[in-house]
């Protein structure tokens, strides 16, 4: 099987999206901003999305591993709704 190429681009809606080179199909991930935040990252909003797609894989190639749990082990905390800044 032949090695995959992926891109970073800008969608014409403003979203980014990280797709592979050699398929028009849906984009892999897809990231937007507000507005707001387009006016914080002053420009800098591409440099932002890559990051954030280089975390994601770097976030899934972590927890991809053979990790197995048995029903005792897992501990559902009660669901809070939070926010993370990064």
């Amino acid at each position: 099987m032949s090695p995959s190429f992926f891109e970073i681009v800008q969608l014409n809606d403003g979203e980014y999206a990280l797709r592979r080179v050699d398929d028009d199909s849906a984009p892999l991930v897809r990231i937007s901003f507000s507005s707001e935040a387009k006016e914080m990252m002053e420009d800098r909003d591409m440099a932002v999305a890559k990051a954030m797609i280089a975390a994601g894989i770097e976030a899934a190639g972590d927890i991809s591993h053979d990790i197995e749990f048995e029903e005792d082990e897992v501990d559902t905390p009660a669901i809070r709704h939070s926010y993370t800044l990064h």
